[in-house]
């Protein structure tokens, strides 16, 4: 084997991917969250990490890892119970001048939340992962096509419903 095909040490894998992998875990699954995923994401990795094949797109690789985490995050979050309100409490919408700093953040991230799962994939990767549309899909498990697709139509629903959020506050 020559050089050129080995695989770099783990810890160079870390440190090189860190930041992209963090970023699209906290567009999937929120800020809170991110780390817990993330720790399994390259333990995760860390395991198999030997057997992988050489000439693989290493970041595509575990931001795919990172993607089955943040399903299961999801899944086992809807098997937990959740609390709700009293009865007689009431949500209100926030205002315009509630909408600023982390609060826009939050109305921003609830949008994204609210798309098809396979959108809201697709826009992490690409945006928050930093991958080209090749390693989106590759990450998918789709066509080229469809994951410029999934960014498409993901990005047309955001804007149609921030549109419809801001008409609301004015």
């Amino acid at each position: 084997m020559a050089a050129t095909d080995r695989l770099p040490p783990f810890q160079e894998l870390l440190d090189s991917h860190a930041e992209a992998v963090l970023r699209f875990l906290r567009s999937a699954v929120g800020p809170g969250d991110a780390d817990d995923c993330f720790q399994e994401t390259f333990i995760s990795a860390l395991r198999a990490y030997p057997r992988l094949e050489h000439g693989r797109e290493l970041r595509a690789w575990l931001l795919t890892i990172a993607r089955r985490k943040a399903l299961d995050h999801h899944r086992a979050s809807a098997r937990r119970p959740r609390p709700v309100a009293e009865p007689d409490a009431t949500e209100t919408a926030p205002g315009p001048a509630e909408l600023n700093g982390s609060a826009a953040a939050a109305a921003i991230w609830g949008l994204v939340a609210a798309l098809p799962e396979g959108q809201r994939a697709a826009l992490a990767l690409r945006y928050a992962g930093g991958l080209r549309y090749r390693e989106v899909a590759e990450a998918l498990g789709c066509s080229e096509e469809a994951a410029r697709r999934r960014v498409h139509d993901g990005l047309r629903a955001l804007r149609r419903r921030s549109s419809e959020l801001e008409e609301q506050y004015r």
